[in-house]
Protein backbone atom coordinates (compact mmCIF):
# COMPACT_ATOMS: atom_id res chain seq x y z
CA UNK A 1 0.00 0.00 0.00
CA UNK A 2 2.90 2.36 0.71
CA UNK A 3 4.08 2.00 -2.90
CA UNK A 4 1.09 4.00 -4.13
CA UNK A 5 -0.90 7.01 -3.05
CA UNK A 6 -3.73 6.41 -0.60
CA UNK A 7 -6.59 8.58 -1.80
CA UNK A 8 -8.72 10.31 0.82
CA UNK A 9 -11.94 12.13 0.03
CA UNK A 10 -12.43 14.46 2.98
CA UNK A 11 -15.89 16.02 3.35
CA UNK A 12 -16.78 18.85 5.73
CA UNK A 13 -20.21 20.34 6.48
CA UNK A 14 -19.30 23.81 5.26
CA UNK A 15 -16.33 26.17 5.05
CA UNK A 16 -17.11 28.36 8.05
CA UNK A 17 -14.88 29.45 10.91
CA UNK A 18 -14.52 26.78 13.58
CA UNK A 19 -12.69 23.70 14.75
CA UNK A 20 -13.76 21.39 11.89
CA UNK A 21 -12.16 23.61 9.23
CA UNK A 22 -8.87 23.76 11.10
CA UNK A 23 -9.03 19.99 11.56
CA UNK A 24 -9.56 19.20 7.86
CA UNK A 25 -7.01 21.83 6.84
CA UNK A 26 -4.18 20.34 8.87
CA UNK A 27 -5.13 16.78 7.88
CA UNK A 28 -5.18 17.79 4.22
CA UNK A 29 -1.79 19.50 4.48
CA UNK A 30 0.33 17.55 6.94
CA UNK A 31 -0.42 13.83 6.60
CA UNK A 32 2.54 11.78 5.27
CA UNK A 33 3.32 12.14 1.58
CA UNK A 34 1.77 8.84 0.50
CA UNK A 35 -1.69 10.29 1.17
CA UNK A 36 -3.52 12.25 -1.52
CA UNK A 37 -6.45 14.30 -0.21
CA UNK A 38 -9.38 15.82 -2.06
CA UNK A 39 -11.26 18.26 0.19
CA UNK A 40 -14.88 19.17 -0.46
CA UNK A 41 -17.52 20.93 1.62
CA UNK A 42 -20.67 22.99 1.69
CA UNK A 43 -21.10 26.75 1.63
CA UNK A 44 -21.09 28.81 4.80
CA UNK A 45 -24.17 30.64 6.00
CA UNK A 46 -24.42 34.35 5.23
CA UNK A 47 -24.10 35.14 8.95
CA UNK A 48 -20.94 33.05 9.38
CA UNK A 49 -17.31 33.96 8.91
CA UNK A 50 -15.59 32.32 5.96
CA UNK A 51 -12.76 29.89 6.66
CA UNK A 52 -11.36 30.15 3.14
CA UNK A 53 -8.40 32.20 4.39
CA UNK A 54 -7.28 29.24 6.54
CA UNK A 55 -7.17 26.96 3.51
CA UNK A 56 -5.61 29.62 1.28
CA UNK A 57 -2.88 30.28 3.85
CA UNK A 58 -1.93 26.60 3.67
CA UNK A 59 -2.24 26.48 -0.15
CA UNK A 60 -4.97 23.85 0.05
CA UNK A 61 -7.18 23.36 -3.00
CA UNK A 62 -10.79 22.60 -2.17
CA UNK A 63 -14.15 22.22 -3.89
CA UNK A 64 -17.31 23.87 -2.62
CA UNK A 65 -20.69 22.18 -3.03
CA UNK A 66 -23.18 25.03 -2.54
CA UNK A 67 -26.18 22.68 -2.32
CA UNK A 68 -24.83 21.15 0.91
CA UNK A 69 -26.22 23.63 3.42
CA UNK A 70 -26.70 23.50 7.18
CA UNK A 71 -30.49 23.23 7.09
CA UNK A 72 -32.32 20.18 5.81
CA UNK A 73 -33.55 20.77 2.28
CA UNK A 74 -34.46 17.57 0.44
CA UNK A 75 -33.98 19.04 -3.03
CA UNK A 76 -30.60 20.58 -2.28
CA UNK A 77 -29.46 17.63 -0.19
CA UNK A 78 -30.25 15.23 -3.03
CA UNK A 79 -28.26 17.39 -5.46
CA UNK A 80 -25.32 17.41 -3.06
CA UNK A 81 -25.65 13.64 -2.66
CA UNK A 82 -25.53 13.11 -6.44
CA UNK A 83 -22.50 15.39 -6.78
CA UNK A 84 -20.62 13.51 -4.05
CA UNK A 85 -21.39 10.18 -5.72
CA UNK A 86 -20.02 11.56 -8.99
CA UNK A 87 -16.87 12.80 -7.23
CA UNK A 88 -16.38 9.37 -5.63
CA UNK A 89 -16.66 7.64 -9.01
CA UNK A 90 -14.17 10.04 -10.59
CA UNK A 91 -11.66 10.26 -7.71
CA UNK A 92 -11.90 6.59 -6.63
CA UNK A 93 -10.90 7.18 -2.99
CA UNK A 94 -9.54 4.47 -0.73
CA UNK A 95 -10.97 6.34 2.26
CA UNK A 96 -13.96 8.64 2.58
CA UNK A 97 -13.66 10.64 5.81
CA UNK A 98 -16.60 12.85 6.74
CA UNK A 99 -16.62 15.58 9.37
CA UNK A 100 -19.75 16.70 11.29
CA UNK A 101 -23.42 15.82 10.84
CA UNK A 102 -24.58 16.93 7.38
CA UNK A 103 -21.38 15.83 5.62
CA UNK A 104 -21.52 12.61 7.62
CA UNK A 105 -25.06 11.79 6.53
CA UNK A 106 -24.73 12.57 2.83
CA UNK A 107 -21.09 11.56 2.45
CA UNK A 108 -21.23 8.24 4.26
CA UNK A 109 -24.34 7.03 2.48
CA UNK A 110 -22.86 8.01 -0.89
CA UNK A 111 -19.63 6.18 -0.02
CA UNK A 112 -21.58 3.09 1.03
CA UNK A 113 -23.57 2.98 -2.21
CA UNK A 114 -20.38 3.46 -4.24
CA UNK A 115 -18.64 0.60 -2.45
CA UNK A 116 -15.82 2.60 -0.84
CA UNK A 117 -13.59 0.25 1.14
CA UNK A 118 -13.02 2.48 4.19
CA UNK A 119 -15.54 5.00 5.55
CA UNK A 120 -14.63 7.13 8.59
CA UNK A 121 -16.68 9.77 10.36
CA UNK A 122 -15.63 12.37 12.95
CA UNK A 123 -18.19 13.73 15.42
CA UNK A 124 -17.05 17.31 16.02
CA UNK A 125 -20.00 17.66 18.34
CA UNK A 126 -23.47 16.20 18.20
CA UNK A 127 -27.03 17.46 17.89
CA UNK A 128 -28.64 15.05 20.34
CA UNK A 129 -29.56 17.68 22.92
CA UNK A 130 -30.08 21.47 23.06
CA UNK A 131 -30.68 21.73 19.31
CA UNK A 132 -33.99 20.20 18.24
CA UNK A 133 -37.31 18.85 19.52
CA UNK A 134 -37.51 15.36 21.04
CA UNK A 135 -39.06 13.93 17.87
CA UNK A 136 -36.38 15.41 15.57
CA UNK A 137 -33.65 14.32 17.96
CA UNK A 138 -35.00 10.75 17.93
CA UNK A 139 -35.04 10.74 14.13
CA UNK A 140 -31.45 12.00 13.96
CA UNK A 141 -30.34 9.32 16.42
CA UNK A 142 -31.91 6.61 14.26
CA UNK A 143 -30.18 8.01 11.17
CA UNK A 144 -26.82 8.11 12.97
CA UNK A 145 -27.23 4.52 14.19
CA UNK A 146 -27.96 3.39 10.63
CA UNK A 147 -24.96 5.29 9.26
CA UNK A 148 -22.73 3.92 12.02
CA UNK A 149 -23.42 0.43 10.65
CA UNK A 150 -22.14 1.60 7.26
CA UNK A 151 -18.97 3.15 8.75
CA UNK A 152 -15.63 1.43 9.16
CA UNK A 153 -14.75 3.60 12.16
CA UNK A 154 -16.21 6.48 14.13
CA UNK A 155 -14.10 9.18 15.75
CA UNK A 156 -14.95 11.06 18.93
CA UNK A 157 -12.79 14.06 19.73
CA UNK A 158 -12.83 13.56 23.49
CA UNK A 159 -13.36 10.80 26.05
CA UNK A 160 -16.47 12.50 27.37
CA UNK A 161 -17.96 12.80 23.90
CA UNK A 162 -17.31 9.11 23.22
CA UNK A 163 -19.01 8.15 26.47
CA UNK A 164 -22.06 10.26 25.58
CA UNK A 165 -22.30 8.77 22.08
CA UNK A 166 -21.87 5.17 23.25
CA UNK A 167 -23.58 5.02 26.64
CA UNK A 168 -26.16 7.80 26.55
CA UNK A 169 -27.19 8.02 22.90
CA UNK A 170 -26.41 4.41 21.83
CA UNK A 171 -25.04 5.46 18.43
CA UNK A 172 -22.66 2.51 18.15
CA UNK A 173 -20.65 0.10 20.25
CA UNK A 174 -17.56 1.12 22.17
CA UNK A 175 -15.39 -0.91 19.78
CA UNK A 176 -16.54 1.13 16.79
CA UNK A 177 -15.16 4.37 18.22
CA UNK A 178 -11.67 5.84 18.24
CA UNK A 179 -10.66 8.96 20.19
CA UNK A 180 -8.64 11.47 18.17
CA UNK A 181 -8.46 14.98 19.70
CA UNK A 182 -8.42 17.99 17.40
CA UNK A 183 -5.15 19.67 16.52
CA UNK A 184 -4.17 23.28 15.92
CA UNK A 185 -1.22 25.55 15.23
CA UNK A 186 -1.02 26.90 18.78
CA UNK A 187 2.45 28.44 18.66
CA UNK A 188 1.01 31.59 17.08
CA UNK A 189 -0.75 32.33 20.36
CA UNK A 190 2.64 32.88 21.98
CA UNK A 191 3.91 35.36 19.38
CA UNK A 192 3.81 39.17 19.59
CA UNK A 193 1.80 39.00 22.81
CA UNK A 194 2.84 42.37 24.24
CA UNK A 195 2.41 44.31 21.00
CA UNK A 196 -0.90 42.61 20.25
CA UNK A 197 -2.22 43.43 23.70
CA UNK A 198 -1.14 47.05 23.38
CA UNK A 199 -2.73 47.40 19.93
CA UNK A 200 -5.99 45.71 20.93
CA UNK A 201 -6.51 47.78 24.04
CA UNK A 202 -5.55 50.98 22.21
CA UNK A 203 -8.08 50.24 19.46
CA UNK A 204 -10.89 49.83 21.98
CA UNK A 205 -9.65 52.55 24.34
CA UNK A 206 -9.28 50.26 27.35
CA UNK A 207 -7.67 51.76 30.45
CA UNK A 208 -5.36 49.61 32.57
CA UNK A 209 -8.01 49.06 35.23
CA UNK A 210 -10.52 47.68 32.71
CA UNK A 211 -10.87 43.90 32.69
CA UNK A 212 -11.67 42.74 29.16
CA UNK A 213 -13.89 39.66 28.96
CA UNK A 214 -14.33 37.91 25.63
CA UNK A 215 -16.59 35.19 24.25
CA UNK A 216 -15.70 33.78 20.83
CA UNK A 217 -18.15 31.84 18.68
CA UNK A 218 -21.26 31.77 16.54
CA UNK A 219 -24.21 33.76 17.82
CA UNK A 220 -26.62 30.82 17.85
CA UNK A 221 -28.92 29.35 20.54
CA UNK A 222 -26.66 26.49 21.63
CA UNK A 223 -23.87 28.94 22.54
CA UNK A 224 -26.25 30.57 25.06
CA UNK A 225 -24.79 34.10 25.00
CA UNK A 226 -27.83 35.29 26.93
CA UNK A 227 -26.43 33.50 29.97
CA UNK A 228 -23.29 35.65 29.91
CA UNK A 229 -25.34 38.83 29.50
CA UNK A 230 -27.39 37.87 32.57
CA UNK A 231 -24.19 37.22 34.54
CA UNK A 232 -22.77 40.61 33.55
CA UNK A 233 -26.04 42.23 34.64
CA UNK A 234 -25.63 40.67 38.09
CA UNK A 235 -22.04 41.89 38.34
CA UNK A 236 -22.89 45.43 37.31
CA UNK A 237 -25.79 45.54 39.75
CA UNK A 238 -23.32 44.54 42.47
CA UNK A 239 -21.00 47.41 41.59
CA UNK A 240 -18.54 45.66 39.24
CA UNK A 241 -18.14 48.36 36.60
CA UNK A 242 -14.47 48.01 35.58
CA UNK A 243 -15.33 45.52 32.82
CA UNK A 244 -15.81 45.48 29.06
CA UNK A 245 -17.30 42.44 27.31
CA UNK A 246 -16.36 41.56 23.73
CA UNK A 247 -18.78 39.42 21.71
CA UNK A 248 -16.53 38.02 18.98
CA UNK A 249 -18.50 36.34 16.22
CA UNK A 250 -21.68 36.65 14.26
CA UNK A 251 -24.89 34.75 13.65
CA UNK A 252 -28.66 34.63 13.66
CA UNK A 253 -29.07 35.96 17.22
CA UNK A 254 -26.98 39.11 16.85
CA UNK A 255 -29.91 41.56 16.76
CA UNK A 256 -31.61 39.75 19.63
CA UNK A 257 -28.46 39.87 21.78
CA UNK A 258 -27.89 43.56 21.04
CA UNK A 259 -31.50 44.23 22.06
CA UNK A 260 -31.04 42.24 25.27
CA UNK A 261 -27.96 44.28 26.17
CA UNK A 262 -29.99 47.44 25.55
CA UNK A 263 -32.94 46.20 27.61
CA UNK A 264 -30.57 45.58 30.52
CA UNK A 265 -28.99 49.05 30.10
CA UNK A 266 -25.58 47.47 29.56
CA UNK A 267 -24.58 49.16 26.30
CA UNK A 268 -21.48 50.79 27.83
CA UNK A 269 -20.15 47.37 28.89
CA UNK A 270 -20.51 45.44 25.59
CA UNK A 271 -18.77 45.56 22.20
CA UNK A 272 -19.94 43.36 19.30
CA UNK A 273 -16.89 42.90 17.05
CA UNK A 274 -18.25 40.39 14.50
CA UNK A 275 -15.61 37.88 13.33
CA UNK A 276 -11.91 38.65 13.85
CA UNK A 277 -9.49 36.83 11.54
CA UNK A 278 -6.38 37.65 13.57
CA UNK A 279 -7.73 35.86 16.61
CA UNK A 280 -4.43 35.73 18.59
CA UNK A 281 -4.51 39.56 18.54
CA UNK A 282 -7.91 39.48 20.22
CA UNK A 283 -7.00 36.89 22.84
CA UNK A 284 -3.86 38.82 23.80
CA UNK A 285 -5.96 41.91 24.46
CA UNK A 286 -8.42 40.06 26.70
CA UNK A 287 -8.08 39.27 30.39
CA UNK A 288 -10.74 36.55 30.73
CA UNK A 289 -12.29 34.23 28.14
CA UNK A 290 -15.87 33.07 28.69
CA UNK A 291 -18.05 30.29 27.33
CA UNK A 292 -21.61 29.42 28.35
CA UNK A 293 -22.73 26.77 25.88
CA UNK A 294 -25.52 24.26 26.40
CA UNK A 295 -23.65 21.61 24.40
CA UNK A 296 -20.05 21.37 23.11
CA UNK A 297 -17.76 18.84 21.46
CA UNK A 298 -14.29 20.31 21.63
CA UNK A 299 -14.62 24.10 22.06
CA UNK A 300 -11.85 25.70 20.01
CA UNK A 301 -12.08 28.99 21.87
CA UNK A 302 -11.09 27.36 25.16
CA UNK A 303 -8.10 25.63 23.59
CA UNK A 304 -6.99 28.89 22.01
CA UNK A 305 -7.56 30.81 25.25
CA UNK A 306 -5.31 28.44 27.18
CA UNK A 307 -2.65 28.64 24.46
CA UNK A 308 -2.80 32.42 24.87
CA UNK A 309 -2.47 31.93 28.65
CA UNK A 310 -5.87 33.41 29.50
CA UNK A 311 -8.11 32.48 32.45
CA UNK A 312 -11.43 30.83 31.55
CA UNK A 313 -14.94 30.78 32.97
CA UNK A 314 -17.27 28.26 31.37
CA UNK A 315 -20.24 25.99 31.77
CA UNK A 316 -19.44 22.31 32.33
CA UNK A 317 -20.98 20.59 29.30
CA UNK A 318 -20.02 18.05 26.62
CA UNK A 319 -16.29 17.58 26.14
CA UNK A 320 -15.20 20.75 27.93
CA UNK A 321 -13.61 18.96 30.88
CA UNK A 322 -11.44 17.02 28.41
CA UNK A 323 -9.94 20.17 26.89
CA UNK A 324 -9.16 22.31 29.94
CA UNK A 325 -6.55 22.10 32.68
CA UNK A 326 -8.70 22.71 35.74
CA UNK A 327 -6.36 24.79 37.82
CA UNK A 328 -7.07 28.15 39.39
CA UNK A 329 -7.29 29.68 35.90
CA UNK A 330 -10.21 27.54 34.67
CA UNK A 331 -13.48 27.74 36.59
CA UNK A 332 -16.47 25.62 35.54
CA UNK A 333 -20.09 25.54 36.68
CA UNK A 334 -23.30 23.72 35.75
CA UNK A 335 -25.04 25.05 32.60
CA UNK A 336 -28.08 26.25 34.58
CA UNK A 337 -26.17 27.66 37.56
CA UNK A 338 -26.21 31.39 36.87
CA UNK A 339 -25.16 32.31 40.40
CA UNK A 340 -22.20 29.91 40.30
CA UNK A 341 -21.14 31.17 36.89
CA UNK A 342 -21.37 34.78 38.07
CA UNK A 343 -19.32 33.97 41.16
CA UNK A 344 -16.61 32.31 39.07
CA UNK A 345 -16.52 35.27 36.70
CA UNK A 346 -16.20 37.66 39.63
CA UNK A 347 -13.31 35.63 41.06
CA UNK A 348 -11.37 35.81 37.79
CA UNK A 349 -12.04 39.54 37.45
CA UNK A 350 -10.95 40.42 40.97
CA UNK A 351 -8.05 37.98 41.24
CA UNK A 352 -6.92 38.35 37.67
CA UNK A 353 -3.17 38.42 38.30
CA UNK A 354 -3.27 35.14 40.25
CA UNK A 355 -5.46 33.53 37.60
CA UNK A 356 -3.10 34.54 34.80
CA UNK A 357 -0.16 33.06 36.71
CA UNK A 358 -2.02 29.75 37.02
CA UNK A 359 -2.82 29.86 33.31
CA UNK A 360 0.79 28.91 32.49
CA UNK A 361 0.07 25.28 33.41
CA UNK A 362 -3.03 25.28 31.23
CA UNK A 363 -0.97 26.58 28.33
CA UNK A 364 1.52 23.72 28.64
CA UNK A 365 -1.39 21.26 28.76
CA UNK A 366 -2.96 22.32 25.44
CA UNK A 367 0.36 22.71 23.64
CA UNK A 368 1.13 19.08 24.40
CA UNK A 369 -2.33 17.63 23.69
CA UNK A 370 -3.77 19.66 20.83
CA UNK A 371 -0.98 20.27 18.31
CA UNK A 372 -1.68 19.54 14.66
CA UNK A 373 1.39 17.28 14.55
CA UNK A 374 -0.20 14.98 17.16
CA UNK A 375 -3.51 15.06 15.26
CA UNK A 376 -1.87 14.00 11.99
CA UNK A 377 0.15 11.22 13.59
CA UNK A 378 -2.91 9.85 15.38
CA UNK A 379 -4.93 9.89 12.15
CA UNK A 380 -2.13 8.28 10.16
CA UNK A 381 -1.94 5.44 12.69
CA UNK A 382 -5.71 4.95 12.49
CA UNK A 383 -5.76 4.92 8.68
CA UNK A 384 -2.91 2.43 8.67
CA UNK A 385 -4.80 0.03 10.92
CA UNK A 386 -8.02 0.37 8.96
CA UNK A 387 -6.32 -0.15 5.59
CA UNK A 388 -4.03 -2.91 6.88
CA UNK A 389 -1.06 -1.19 5.27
Amino acid sequence: MKDRKIKILRIINRFNLGGPTYNVAYLSKYLPEHYQTLLIGGAKLASEGSSAFILDRLNITYTEIPEMSREINLRKDFKAFKKIREIIREFEPDIVHTHASKAGAIGRYAAYLEGVECVVHTFHGHVFHSYFSKIKTLIYKKIERFLAQKSTALIAISHIQKKELVDQHKIASNEKFEIVPLGFDLKRFSENTKQNRKDFRLKYNLDKQIIAIGIVGRLVPVKNHQFLIKAIKKLVDRGQTNIKVFIVGDGQLKKELIQMVSDFNLEQFFIFTSWIKDIPWAYHGLDVVALCSLNEGTPVSLIEAQAAQKPIVSTRVGGIEDVVEQSGSVLLSAPNDLEGYTKNLSMLINKNQNAQANALRAKAFVLQKFSYQVLCENMHQLYTRLMNC
